[in-house]
């Protein structure tokens, strides 16, 4: 070991002891002041393997701690600690080294007497790895400040939590959270550099790495989108190609028509020159041979030129169609290229799961240390990757709800004894792909959440009515609600009732929902879905009345063609589940499912329609459409803020011809829909228990004239009534399509069509016939009356009208006030 001062250097560990040194402020100002006069550079290529060491360091320590009798992790672990001193020490880490080297010999002394991984041995390594970590990341924001050119601080500020990061953030942000973030591209580059990875020893796992470069995070992001452009480029091109092509069928169509009628035209023509030759062969001609005679007119000749033109079309044509095969040929293969750079530059956005992992565990394990609680956490499938945007804005989230579980959910040992549970509690916590979701759940074995105390507390604050009776998940929702807290008294870890609605707020950002199950003793589980949006896609075009939507292929399970006669049988009321390969399947048209005003077309249909069978969801569902346009290739383009909060949508995509076409998130429709389906029955059952409520009145007015529409409105208006205006009977009558008022004011004059028009087709519509109508006209003679009243008016009244007597007629047919 190098010679240093005695204040740098502290003592190794003994062999057969396991009880670590504590970390002290001279430890840390030790290691400030080696920071200060190194280089920025080495710095970086020294964090650029640290990061990925730690890692390493962290899984090891969890694989271990599954099979404690396994001295293979013990000698990993080692390689590993080894590494990172030898990088360190080059580095003139000295302090960081010495670290290292300590650990390696506390592991070194437990190999050699083949002790567990427990009790003592764990406690004291899982301590020193902290200390590791508070060391990198210290040298992690000693680069920082030197990168960044500020002023270096003698004792550097204690580690907090870092903030989400974002793809454009500040340099000092993007590199704040090494463990959370890509080790290359998470940095925004400063200058290229390349780090080659072989200049040092390495572990076996490391030895064939490449050469890595850094590359600024906003960058990436504007190559994606790029490539997205050329996507949709090539598609408009292939558009354009395929209308050229259908255009040159058509062109030799048109060829051989004109090639037809000039055949027909040297017929003609050749019979008039027999007659007129025939005509000649009189006594006057017999001297003359008939090659002397010009036989063939203008007419004929320019035929033929016609005829020769008519080829020479022909031939061009034939070498535009081998044109446009060869640019079809050089369209797919390029078509091909540019799938392989958007799944390279996608790839570059994707972070494993696990990058965050060792970070939670630290959480855990220092929130169970305060609260003095036994916790074990256990990650499945971390393996999994996500968009690396969506991973730094998660982390937050996935804190808070890990130290809720911890300090709410997970109950003290003697509590879990005397519920005949582990005195360890368990928090686990997977990753899994659901069709076009990411799925975060966090389930724990603790108490599980109070479903009386949440409806008590939402109770108080005026969240719920006292009377009301909603559904356990409903009722747990309200601990997503600004300041909803059931703690009993506020700490430093939770209780304050500002964690969960940002939880929920946040995950409502990215376009994802959260879901809570808990059973009182049993536990809770937090499920996340979170869209999986990619730049590129395969989708399948699908036609619904006239409007086409795109459904990404990995939601879709299956796809079956179903007779007329059958759908009919299912749409009905009480029809049954669809049954397919086993599995009953709940069948709807897919307009309906988007409430649309389009209608299943089934009568006239001489082939069984397509039905979609999709995946991804709890409740399976079948989805009929009209028709089928195939799959291809899209590119997914984001809506934006103002279509964010549209559910069942997860972006658009740009077709050929230009046209926007909308990629429906299936399973989040038939999510909403089943909760829109509950939310009905709800309400349908609190309307017969609850007193009628008072609705406000919707009236039309119709009339041709301005003044009048503006004048009743205000009037209708004044007094507590919702109004809608129509300029003439054939306005009113497309307006009824769409509303049905609680009474009409009807003129008799207008254009188009008048009044008495207008009350007939009324009467005569059985959805609109008993909606009251008051005839209001300038027309007061009997015989208009008559009319009126014949047709089936109820009330007719002159113009100009009193508004007394206006309000109370509306009063008297409607029932209400």
């Amino acid at each position: 070991k190098a010679t240093l001062p005695a204040t740098l250097v502290e003592p190794a560990v003994p062999q057969g002891t396991t009880t670590p040194p504590v970390m002290t402020a001279t430890n840390t100002s030790a290691q400030a002041s080696e920071l200060e006069s190194l280089d920025p550079e080495i710095l970086e290529i020294f964090l650029d393997e640290a990061r990925e060491l730690m890692v390493s360091l962290d899984h090891q320590i969890a694989d271990w701690g599954k099979d404690i009798h396994n001295q293979n992790f013990n000698r990993e672990l080692q390689r590993t600690l080894h590494t990172l001193k030898g990088g360190a020490r080059l580095a003139e880490l000295e302090h960081l080294g010495n670290e290292s080297h300590d650990l390696e010999a506390l592991l070194v002394s437990a190999s050699q007497n083949d002790e567990a991984f427990e009790g003592a041995l764990k406690e004291a390594v899982i301590q020193r790895q902290d200390v590791l970590q508070k060391l990198v990341d210290e040298v992690q924001q000693a680069h920082t400040r030197l990168v960044g050119g500020q002023p270096q601080s003698p004792t550097p500020a204690p580690k907090t939590a870092p903030a989400p990061v974002t793809a454009t953030a500040a340099p000092a942000k993007a590199t704040a959270a090494a463990e959370t973030s890509a080790p290359v591209l998470s940095k925004p580059a400063q200058a290229p550099h390349i780090t080659k990875s072989g200049t040092k020893p390495r572990q076996a796992a490391k030895a064939t790495q490449q050469e890595s470069i850094r590359v600024a995070a906003p960058l990436l992001d504007n190559l994606v989108n790029l490539a997205g452009e050329t996507s949709i480029t090539r598609g408009r091109l292939e558009q354009h190609i395929s209308d050229f092509s259908f255009t040159l069928d058509e062109m030799a169509a048109t060829i051989e028509r004109l090639r037809e009628q000039l055949r027909r035209m040297d017929i003609e023509t050749e019979a008039q020159v027999l007659f007129r030759t025939e005509r000649q062969s009189g006594p006057d001609y017999t001297d003359f041979d008939p090659l002397e005679m010009d036989r063939y007119s203008s007419i004929q000749q320019l035929s033929r030129a016609l005829t020769e033109s008519s080829s020479d079309l022909m031939d061009l044509r034939d070498t535009m169609s081998n044109k446009v095969r060869d640019t079809e040929t050089l369209l797919l293969q390029q078509s091909r290229i540019n799938t392989e750079l958007q799944e390279g530059l996608m790839k570059t956005r994707m972070i494993p799961f696990s990058s965050m992992v060792p970070r939670l565990r630290r959480i855990v394990r220092q929130i169970s240390g305060e609260l003095n609680k036994k916790v074990e956490f256990d990650v499945h499938n971390a393996e999994g990757e996500m968009d690396r945007t969506v991973l730094e804005r998660m982390i937050a989230p996935l804190e808070h709800m890990l130290r809720n579980a911890l300090d709410h959910g997970i109950e003290k040992a003697d509590k879990r004894r005397a519920a005949g549970k582990p005195e360890t509690g368990m928090i686990a916590l997977s990753l899994q792909r659901e069709g076009g979701d990411i799925v975060l759940r966090m389930k724990d074995d603790g108490g599980g959440i109070p479903v009386k105390v949440i409806r008590d507390k939402a109770i108080k604050q005026g969240l719920l009515p006292k009377d009301a009776e909603l559904p356990d998940p409903e009722i747990l929702q309200f601990i997503m609600m600004p300041g909803f807290s059931t703690a009993e008294k506020v700490t430093q870890i939770s209780g304050r009732g500002v964690g969960m609605d940002v939880v929920a707020s946040e995950i409502k950002q990215l376009g994802g929902t959260i879901a809570i199950d808990s059973v009182v003793g049993e536990g809770t589980t937090f499920t996340v879905r979170l869209p999986f949006t990619v730049s590129v896609n395969r989708a399948l075009m699908v036609n619904t009345g006239e409007d086409f939507y795109a459904i990404p292929l990995n939601t879709i399970e299956g796809i079956v063609r179903v007779s007329t006669f059958e759908l009919e049988e299912y749409y009905k009321p009480d029809a049954p589940l669809y049954e397919y390969a086993g599995q009953k399947y709940r069948l709807q048209y897919l307009g309906n499912l988007m409430h649309s005003e389009h209608k299943p077309k089934l009568q006239g249909q001489p082939l069984p329609l397509p039905v979609i069978l999709v995946r991804g969801t709890d409740h399976p569902m079948a989805l009929q459409v009209d028709s089928l346009m195939g799959s291809r290739e899209i590119v997914v383009k984001s809506l934006g803020p103002q279509f964010s909060n549209v559910s069942g949508v997860s972006g658009a995509t740009i077709l050929g011809d230009g046209s926007v076409v909308v990629i429906l998130d299936l399973p989040a429709m038939i999510r909403a829909d089943l909760s829109a389906q509950a939310a009905r029955m709800y309400a349908a059952v609190e309307e017969k228990v609850r007193p009628a409520v008072i609705r406000t009145k919707l009236v039309m007015v119709v009339d041709d004239s301005v003044t009048v529409r503006k004048v009743t409105s205000r009037l209708l208006e004044r007094n507590g009534m919702n109004v809608i205006t129509a300029k003439d009977g054939v306005d009113a009558i497309a307006q009824l399509q769409d509303h049905k008022p609680d009474v009409m004011l009807l003129d008799i004059e207008m254009p188009r069509m008048d009044g008495f028009e207008v009350a007939s087709l009324v009467r005569h519509d059985e959805a609109l016939q008993d909606i009251p109508i008051i005839m209001i006209t300038s027309r007061t003679g009997k015989k208009h009356r008559d009319r009126a009243m014949s047709i089936g008016v109820n009330e007719y009244l002159g113009k100009p009208f009193q508004e007394k007597d206006l309000l109370r007629t509306i009063e008297k047919l409607t029932g209400t006030t």
